[in-house]
């Protein structure tokens, strides 16, 4: 913009100087050849009361010979017949017969070229006759102080051009710092600094955009502390029936069963009190915070997979499906907090159970790279009919008690690495969910990759 600007107005700036310098230059150099013939006329008229007085040849030729043009050598008088006397002419002469006799008949003053320049004749009439003076204007001194003019204009069409550059270039950074800042801070703010905020200051329309953006950058945070505040007290309303679950629980006596149906309750008041805290407490969660977390923040994928597999086997026995786990042995880092993973883990080992027949089969494959951890979950059923709307917030299956939100989890906890999820068949006949988890120095890049363009590389995969 700065730039556009400064070429605008330079642009502008030349075509004023040239509109105006152009005929200046031509007036100047006319009003020059002016005031050369009406010197040139001056002397010629001085001669006039020496010829009313006499037409000698040698008091003419000493009256030429005295003034300042004939003394140039660049003044001639052409007397004409006087009292039978023959014409003569004094002085140094160079215009021709022809245009002294169209002077002697037109009766007024008019000029001709010759070589080196032009000559002006002046005729004065006399008694018995017009004569004809002749001074001639050299060439030089019709353009004297010409050159001089025209360098004059250049230098000020030149000084013009180079100031309006200047104010150009003030007025470009007055408007391209404004417009910077609030680039920047919408960057920011896209980021999840929520404290980004952009001087009111600038032209006019730029500082109502500055003052539309910090009222935006307000209702933001305003919206994101009112979800938080509306998530904690959703959360809060499930305590009641949690404790009324917890007492029923007592009543169960002991056995394999009760005991995993007390667990589960304190691990769901677990997480009622963990999304309380969170919501109320933490930040917003955004790439640039997960890359600023660094390698060292995450937790052991196998531990965590080993964990909740022991967790669902026990239910996978009742149903009699068969169950298989491989690559647990050794630790596998992930740069993502173990109650997420935790959270997605048990998503898709829920959706399994929920979405399968008793009977059926499932899997769980972990594969651990240099740069990315891959986590398969693969089941026997009857398969997922449509990927992508399974991947889409809040759509579900379509069954009862299914909100769409499981595969969410999950896939918000990939693309936090810079990874993404993908659905398709699995090796079992039904349905494969794979979980790609980015890790080590290319988490940061990929983290950077907004959603449109995880979607389309899911789309291709």
């Amino acid at each position: 913009m700065r730039w556009a600007l400064v070429k605008v107005c330079l642009a502008v700036t030349a075509m004023v100087v040239v509109a105006f310098a152009v005929p200046l230059g031509l007036v100047v150099k006319e009003m020059a050849r002016d005031r050369a013939v009406s010197n040139a006329e001056r002397h010629g008229a001085g001669m006039g009361p020496t010829l009313s007085i006499t037409t000698d040849r040698e008091e003419l030729t000493r009256a030429v010979a005295t003034s300042e043009a004939g003394g140039d050598g660049r003044m001639a008088v052409y007397v004409p017949e006087v009292d039978g006397a023959p014409a003569f002419e004094v002085g140094d002469p160079r215009a021709g017969a022809r245009a002294v006799e169209a002077t002697r008949a037109e009766g007024r003053a008019r000029t001709a070229e010759v070589p080196g320049g032009f000559v002006v004749l002046q005729p004065t009439a006399l008694s018995s006759g017009t004569a004809v003076v002749e001074i001639f204007v050299p060439e030089a001194e019709v353009s004297n102080g010409v050159t001089t003019a025209w360098l004059v204009l250049a230098g000020v069409g030149i000084a013009l051009v180079i100031g309006s550059v200047a104010v150009a270039d003030r007025l470009g950074v007055r408007m391209v710092r404004p417009a910077k800042r609030l680039a920047g801070a919408a960057h920011d703010l896209g980021e999840g600094k929520l404290g980004a905020r952009v001087p009111e200051e600038g032209p006019t329309e730029l500082r109502l955009a500055a003052v539309a953006f910090n009222s935006m950058a307000d209702q933001v945070v305003q919206l994101l502390a009112n979800e938080r505040e509306l998530a904690a007290d959703l959360s809060h309303r499930l305590r009641t029936p949690l404790t009324v679950l917890r007492l029923n629980t007592a009543s169960l006596g002991d056995g394999p069963a009760a005991e995993q149906t007390r667990v589960a309750v304190e691990r769901l008041e677990r997480e009622v009190d963990t999304i309380i805290r969170t919501a109320r407490d933490a930040k917003p969660r955004t790439a640039a915070a997960a890359t600023a977390a660094g390698p060292g923040a995450g937790c052991d994928a196998a531990e965590v997979i080993r964990e909740r597999m022991a967790f669902w086997s026990a239910l996978a026995e009742d149903e009699g499906r068969e169950v298989r786990v491989a690559g647990v042995e050794r630790p596998v880092r992930v740069p993502v907090a173990r109650a997420e993973l935790v959270a997605a883990m048990d998503a898709l080992l829920g959706n399994v159970f929920r979405h399968t027949g008793e009977g059926t089969a499932f899997s769980v494959d972990v594969h651990s790279g240099e740069d990315a951890v891959i986590v398969l979950v693969s089941d026997a059923g009857p398969g997922i009919a449509d990927p992508e709307a399974a991947l889409a917030r809040g759509a579900g299956s379509g069954a009862d008690g299914s909100t769409g939100l499981g595969l969410d989890i999950v896939r918000r906890l990939a693309e936090s690495t810079g990874g993404d999820v993908r659905v398709g068949s699995s090796v079992l006949g039904g349905a494969e969910v794979r979980l790609w988890l980015q890790r080590g120095a290319r988490r940061g890049a990929e983290g950077q990759r907004g959603p449109a363009v995880r979607r389309r590389r899911r789309a291709v995969g």
